[in-house]
Formats: C-alpha cells, structure tokens, sequence
C-alpha cells in the first residue's frame, strides 16, 4: 500500500496557562481533501502552524512521505511541499499581482515570466486573474485567486486552508470548490480547516475534529449531518436560536441620503444611502467584500464624517458627532476587522474592555481609569460569551480569531445599547459560539433594541433579520421582508440588479 502523505504522532504544544494541542495524532493520504474541525481556540490554527513550520511542538513527530519532517520555518516548510492560504490575506494592494506573487518566492523569475506562469496556471485551474492588475481593485475572492496561485506555483504536495470560504460569493465559493476537486484529482492533499460544515460535506473526504486540544475522533463528511458534526466538535447537543414574534416600535435609527468618502484608496464610497431601523427589530445588510461594508459602519458609528446626508438618533441629529458622544447616546458598533481596529492588539483584554466601555460602563473615577471595576467588566464578557482564554491579562492577539470575535461582540451587547451595528458578527466562529452570538442579537431586539447586521453569510441573515438589503458599490437597496426573500433574489439584489433609484426603506 502506498504510504500516507503525512503523518502526525503525539504532537503536544503549550503556551503559558493553556495547552493548545495534547498528543494529537492524524494522517493525510496523498490525494485527500482533509477537514479539521473544531470549535474556536479548540488547537486547529496550533497544529497547522506546527506543520507549515510557525511554531515547533513540544512533543512528537511529524512524518512527511516517510521521511521525518520538523520545519523549523514556513520557507523549510515550501521547500519540503507544503504551502497554505491563511485566513487574513497577506497582499499589498498597491501592487500588482505579479509583484505580490514575487515577494513571495524564494529565487523569483523575471517579471514578465512570472506573469506567463501566472496565466498558464490560472487557466489551468479555472481561476482567471490578469498578472497586471492592482490588487487593491481586486474583489475578495480574486485577492484569495492571487493567495492561490502563489500556492500553486510552488508545485505543493500538501495546501493548507483556512477558512477560504468566509468572505466570498457562493458563486465563488463553486468555482474555489472546483479548483479545490482538480487539485485532488491531480494528486494534491487538501487540509481545510472551516466552520461551514455543509461545505465541509461537500468537499472533503475526511474529517479530524478537535475539542480543547485534543484529537476526538474523525468522521466521513458526507455520511454525517452538519448538525452531528457540530455536536461532536463541542460535546455536548447543538441548540438553535430561537426567534419570537414580536412588536416593532417607533423609528431609533434613521439614515436619510447619505453619501461618504472612504479614507482607503481601494475602498468604496458611500452613494445616497437611506435606512431605517425600528425598536426591536434587525436589519440585515448583506454584500460581497468590497462594497461598501467598512464604510458603512464607520458613517454610523461616526469614524468617518459624511459629505451629504442625515442620520439620526430618536430623531435627534448626530451625524456630526464623533464616536465617543455617539456611543454615550447609545450608538454602539463592532467592526469587521478584529486585530487593530475592533480590539488593540498588544493590550490586555482587559484594557481593550476599557477603551471601548470607559463611558457607558462608568469605569473612571475622577478621571482615573478604575481598573477593579474594568476587570470585573472583562471577566464579565469573558463568562457570558464564553471567550477561551486563560485570564482578562492576555493580549488580544494572542486569541484565536473566534474567541476574540466572541470578546468584540460580547463587550459590545453588555453595554446595553439603544442601536448596534456590526459587520460580520460571527465571521471566523465555530458553530456553537455563532448560534450563541445570533441569540443574543435576537434577545437584543427582543428587548426593544435596534439592530444592524452587516454579513456576508446568507444563511445567518436569513435565520435572524427582519428586514434585507443589499449593498453594491456603495448603494444600498430597498429593503425587503426576510421572510419574502428566494436565493435567486438575493443573488439579484446582490448584483445590483435593484431600482436604486427608488430606495426606501
């Protein structure tokens, strides 16, 4: 029998206060698509680092075609055949995609060979994308394309993933998947790490799940639920958000024209935008990457000044406001991007609790920062929303993405506020913690509260709005009744394909 493509023994790593893997065994047969499964902080990003050469375990082996394998750096890693996309992209957009493509090579070619290169292998593996292009005009997904390519030029035997999926299209996602199936077909092993588990289904072979470390068990994907799944990756039974029927209230937030300039030289611009939100209800947003999104919150939390338009709070104007006074008066977001602009990402978890709580958590006494009360606060998100860290002293960056997901969001719905607006709010969380997450935007409107949801998930949009829109190249959509809505409509609205003109909602 053929040997498999790689074997882990035993790998064990710790960190002070938490061990992140504990004698994990698993192996990739050459040809496979893999899923690693786990919950948020369950190990998986440890142990990927360990075989991509980031991080070097404390106990164990590793065998890569039947020779031992210890990287002791990602360009050991490349050389010996193993490349991974990671979920952040690492692209500078004021570059092109050949000179992206370079800067991560050893011993590049010259240019104009590389970009030949570039297009005989995106033909080849159905990903089209233009060697010349600025990869700050590119979309989410043909930025992922560029990730890939350099991959796949390196020739890899093993292409880790991690979470490939969360900020594209599903049209996208069908063309990745096909990509994906020519890569296996032609001998590559895939490991994929995901929290979509009905992509999982749909794509791998295999599945290794981890809870708090440890290896559980594995599973064939497409003989086990989604559902069953999830109950393995957490131990214990999955329960679904409960949504109640419920009384709207009077308008709190009201957006009327707004257009606004965004601070990036490859972002979008805000186009006579107008919304509405009611007490007690949710408004979902939904939107490729790239369309606005970022800017979008930033105008409503007042991060960036408008050029025309009103917003207002119980009908009082405070589209002049800044943040702070904005969230004195109960306008709370919680953006996007975790590391650097949701959460600092060198302070404590109990500093980043202080400076977006400081005013409504009253956690100052005569203008000193009360740090008793600030870290009573922090243990508070931490318990309530589950967050997996050792104590409220860790760096925020030292959270896997999900935990600090949870922390973000969480620190945001504890301070009570008349109006939150969050862009992606489970981006990057296990199944457990996104149901979590969800039930408390839903208690939130159940309470009276006003709620935005900005996401690029379709299946959490429908599960919790009331309301939908759809946000392309800056311009926001009539709303339209979650429960009217078909996927076909959506990919419509998606697309642009909507009377902007006559936008009211």
């Amino acid at each position: 029998m053929t040997p498999p493509l790689l074997t882990l023994t035993g790998l064990t790593k710790s960190y002070p206060g938490v061990v992140a893997n504990e004698d994990v065994s698993l192996t990739i047969a050459h040809g496979e698509v893999h899923a690693l499964l786990g919950e948020n902080g369950a190990g998986k990003s440890t142990l990927v680092k360990m075989i991509y050469g980031l991080v070097t375990p404390d106990a164990g082996q590793m065998v890569l075609n039947g020779k031992a394998f210890s990287p002791d750096k990602p360009s050991a890693a490349r050389t010996a055949g193993i490349a991974m996309v990671f979920q952040h992209f690492s692209l500078f957009g004021a570059l092109s995609v050949a000179e992206n493509i370079a800067l991560g090579m050893e011993n590049p070619p010259k240019m104009r060979a590389l970009a030949q290169q570039i297009s005989k292998v995106s033909d080849q593996f159905g990903l089209p994308l233009d060697p010349s292009r600025i990869v700050g005009d590119l979309s989410a997904g043909e930025r992922q394309r560029v990730e890939i390519i350099r991959c796949l030029l390196q020739d890899p035997k093993l292409l880790i993933m991690d979470e490939p999926t969360s900020v594209l299209t599903p049209q996208e996602v069908d063309i990745l998947f096909e990509t994906l199936r020519k890569l296996r077909d032609a001998g590559t092993s895939i490991l994929y790490i995901s929290h979509k588990l009905e992509e999982i289904r749909a794509l791998c072979d295999t599945a290794t799940v981890l809870r708090r470390g440890n290896n559980v068990g594995t599973c064939v994907p497409r003989d086990t639920s989604a559902r069953d799944m999830a109950e393995l990756m957490v131990g214990t039974r999955l329960h679904d958000p409960e949504r109640r029927d419920r009384p709207k209230g009077a308008t709190v937030l009201d957006v009327k024209n707004l257009s606004a300039a965004s601070h990036s030289a490859f972002g979008t611009s805000l186009k006579d935008v107008s919304l509405s939100v009611c007490k007690g209800e949710i408004l979902g947003i939904g939107g490729v990457a790239g369309n606005g999104q970022d800017e979008l919150l930033a105008a409503l939390s007042g991060e960036i000044r408008t050029k025309r338009g009103m917003i207002s709070l119980d009908g009082r104007d405070v589209g002049h406001l800044p943040p702070t006074s904005r969230r004195a008066l109960g306008t709370l977001s919680a953006p996007e991007e975790r590391l650097g602009h949701a959460a600092a990402p060198d302070m404590s978890l109990m500093e980043n609790a202080f400076l977006s709580a400081a005013t409504r958590k009253a956690l100052t006494s005569l203008g000193f920062a009360n740090w008793g009360k600030t870290r009573g606060y922090a243990d508070e998100i931490i318990a309530r929303f589950d967050v997996r860290t050792p104590n409220n002293q860790v760096a925020a960056r030292a959270l896997s993405g999900g935990n600090l997901q949870k922390f973000v969001v969480g620190r945001e719905i504890l301070q009570d506020p008349d109006v939150l607006v969050v862009n992606q709010p489970t981006w990057g969380v296990d199944a457990s913690a996104a149901a979590a997450i969800r039930q408390a935007l839903l208690d939130m409107a159940d309470a009276g509260k006003a709620v935005v949801v900005i996401s690029q998930d379709l299946d959490e949009l429908l599960e919790i709005t009331d309301r939908f829109c759809a946000l392309n190249e800056g311009r926001l959509s009539a709303s339209v009744p979650t429960t009217e809505l078909s996927v076909e409509k959506i990919g419509l609205m998606l697309g642009g394909a909507h009377d902007l003109e006559t936008a009211n909602v």
